[in-house]
């Protein structure tokens, strides 16, 4: 089997994480898979693997979980520290037949609670950290079964303990069935359980296959996402199937990711955008851990202009590109674009894409007022497609109520330039009456000052528009440029300053502006 008739099996029967890594293998078992961290469930297995050795683990996996009492159709909450390992018991309990949940360990535990309950007493997979973690919750009342990926806890199994039972044969869900559930950011209060089935995991691929045979020659790809978000599912896949080498970075410090750049020298490199803005500075590094990437790729948010053209500069490949793709866990890529080394910063920080050929989704915009959607007056994004999310978990009426027929609403305010470019104003719970676009002023203040590492534009007490900025080092802010760089934007209020480190954010590192809006009004009203 090669990788085009892996995907072409995958485009119609849907793609089943649990059958993934034995395709893989299939397609060639020597593909290398480095991680830049020990495996909490198999820490015997080391750094290095192939391919062949990586099927291996998951089907051992999923016959401990067999042997933990896991059958087909049971929800299978992943709730553990970050690690690749939780992708691997992803694949393990969907090879015979379950469904993986899979939560941020950045959830606290009253919304893990809150989920755990909405699942009605699932089986949960956890780490002796988070039991620590939800040491307080009604455990037995909320899960039906506890398994331990390591060492002993009261009623759990410790899947350490089942090393070598029988092996399983896998068990193949059904194409418009859930396969995998993951959440939504939860920027606006508890997450959303968001249900793919696969035949929409399948349907992803589409777009991205066509992009990554663009490439000449095969590039090692280092991978820095989430290992539970719905991305990490199609990135995956897509880089296995095309045999691409890969470097899975848990780690997140500049150094270190200095470091493991410089060891591996990755042609192509998926992140976060705040990731990637808060690598930047690594460009003057006179090492140049970026210069052997030709390819960066980023989902999720919009990233900045600057910072996308400081990672091309760094780069010494010629022809160097960065791939940006708009979408969400429900939809999927939307629309995207790339960036060239020469233009970039003189890029439309709001222009998100152009809708993509190749079977993907259709984009359109929407009045909010019977008016024409313009720059002024902006309207709400809506996609439609086949691989659209099924259903939130337990909330139907939730996710009927966002559906328009075949459209899903995105809850992001733009419109489509004379071109077709999508431009993306703002969340709409976002907007701030005078403000056209809190992301576009954003993206220019942070361009006029490098020295801010964070800026987010939210709704103050009195609905006024508030910056609420972050520096480098935590520096305080020079206020002379501050006026300077803002003298375009009166509508704005006062600064206000605050450590990086209690800016509150989600586990894909996006700022939860309602909650960042609240903390400025409780310390309002605690000032009186």
């Amino acid at each position: 089997m090669n990788g085009s008739v892996a995907y072409r099996t995958i485009q119609k029967r849907g793609l089943h994480i649990g059958l993934l890594p034995a395709m893989a293998a299939a397609v060639n078992g020597t593909t290398t898979i480095t991680l830049d961290h020990d495996l909490d469930v198999l820490p015997e297995a080391g750094r290095q693997l192939t391919v062949s050795r990586l099927a291996d683990l998951v089907d051992d996996l999923a016959a401990r979980l067999w042997a933990a009492g896991v059958r087909p159709d049971a929800h299978v909450v992943v709730y553990k520290k970050a690690n690749a390992d939780v992708w691997m018991l992803a694949c393990a309990a969907s090879r015979i037949g379950a469904v993986p949940v899979l939560l941020s360990p950045s959830l606290d535990a009253g919304t893990v609670a809150a989920l755990l309950r909405r699942l009605d007493r699932p089986d949960l997979l956890i780490d002796r950290h988070k039991l620590g973690v939800l040491a307080e919750l009604p455990l037995p009342e909320l899960t039906r079964r506890l398994i331990t990926v390591s060492g002993g806890a009261p009623r759990a199994v410790a899947l350490d303990t089942l090393a070598g039972a029988p092996r399983v044969e896998p068990v193949v869900r059904p194409m418009d069935e859930a396969a995998v559930i993951t959440h939504t950011s939860g920027t606006t209060g508890v997450p959303k359980l968001v249900v793919h089935t696969p035949r929409t995991q399948g349907l992803r691929l589409k777009p991205q296959w066509r992009l990554l045979s663009l490439p000449r020659k095969r590039e090692k790809a280092a991978i820095h996402i989430p290992f539970v978000h719905s991305r990490n599912v199609a990135a995956m896949a897509l880089a296995l199937l095309k045999e691409m080498p890969l470097l899975l970075m848990n780690e997140s410090a500049p150094d270190t990711v200095a470091e493991l750049l410089l060891t591996h020298r990755p042609g192509l490199i998926e992140a976060l955008p705040n990731s990637l803005m808060a690598w930047e500075g690594l460009a003057d590094d006179p090492r140049a851990p970026f210069a052997s990437v030709k390819y960066f790729s980023s989902t999720f948010d919009a990233i900045h202009p600057g910072t996308m053209s400081r990672l091309l500069k760094s780069s010494r490949r010629r022809g160097a590109l960065f791939f940006q793709i708009y979408g969400q866990s429900e939809v999927g890529p939307a629309v995207g674009r790339a960036y060239l080394r020469r233009s970039a910063h003189r890029a439309n920080g709001r222009c998100v894409g152009w809708r993509m050929p190749w079977g993907a989704a259709r984009v359109r915009v929407v009045s909010r007022d019977g008016r024409r959607p313009t720059a002024q007056n902006p309207g709400r994004i809506q996609v439609a497609w086949p691989a659209l999310a099924k259903t939130y978990f337990g909330e139907q009426e939730r996710y009927d109520s966002n559906r328009d027929g075949a459209w899903w609403g995105t809850g992001d305010v733009g419109y489509f330039t004379a071109l077709g470019c999508l431009h993306m104003l703002d969340r709409e719970v976002d907007m701030i009456h005078g403000v056209r676009s809190s992301l576009e002023i954003e993206d220019t203040v942070l361009a006029r000052l490098p020295e801010l590492s964070e800026l987010a534009v939210v709704h103050g007490a009195g609905s006024e528009a508030v910056p609420v900025v972050c520096a480098h080092g935590d520096r305080p802010l020079d206020l002379a440029r501050w006026r300077a760089a803002v003298a375009d934007f009166p509508q704005l209020a006062a600064p206000v300053q605050i450590p990086e480190a209690e800016l509150p954010r989600t586990g894909t590192l996006k700022v939860q502006r309602l909650a960042l809006a609240d903390r400025l009004r409780d310390e309002r009203e605690d000032r009186r």
